[in-house]
């Protein structure tokens, strides 16, 4: 159990030395979070399909009661103290390269208590286009929910 707990600081202390200690307020805010992001806008649509761009609906997902901080990398990096159950909606635009190679999202949730009054990852899930596609086994796995995403 000490170890999960020192991997789940080590991660979120990680998370918080690559995004520069800080999230951004804008998303954070509920009007702001279910706009689309500027990468993804109107005029990138139609050149993403010109260019043989994928479009992709990405969901993060964790769950658990009370709040948490997670971690989350999708268009760019995230990482703050939010209220359970949490959701997050992304519209990533993969072109060129990105197609083949693909990109890495992942959400790193932070520790809830379990109902042995133990501290435990809290449940993640990732789905892409409504297909579950990562999770970390209801909080089982001190791992981290990750996909690589390609066109």
């Amino acid at each position: 159990m000490r170890k999960t707990a020192t991997l789940t600081i080590s991660l979120l202390a990680a998370g918080v030395l690559v995004t520069g200690c800080g999230s951004e307020k804008e998303d954070a805010s509920p009007a702001k979070a279910s706009e689309v992001s500027p990468s993804v806008s109107a005029n990138d649509e139609t050149k993403g399909s010109a260019s043989g761009g994928a479009r992709h609906q990405v969901i993060f997902e964790v769950g658990g009661t009370g709040t948490a901080q997670v971690m989350w990398n999708g268009n760019s990096n995230h990482f703050e103290q939010v209220t359970l159950p949490w959701t997050k909606k992304e519209s990533m635009q993969l072109e060129g390269a990105e197609l083949k190679v693909g990109v890495t999202v992942s959400v790193v949730p932070g520790s809830v208590k379990g109902p042995d009054g133990m501290l435990k990852p809290a449940p993640c899930t990732i789905k892409v286009d409504g297909k579950q596609v990562a999770d970390n086994q209801d909080g089982k796995s001190a791992k981290p929910c990750e996909y690589k995403l390609k066109g």
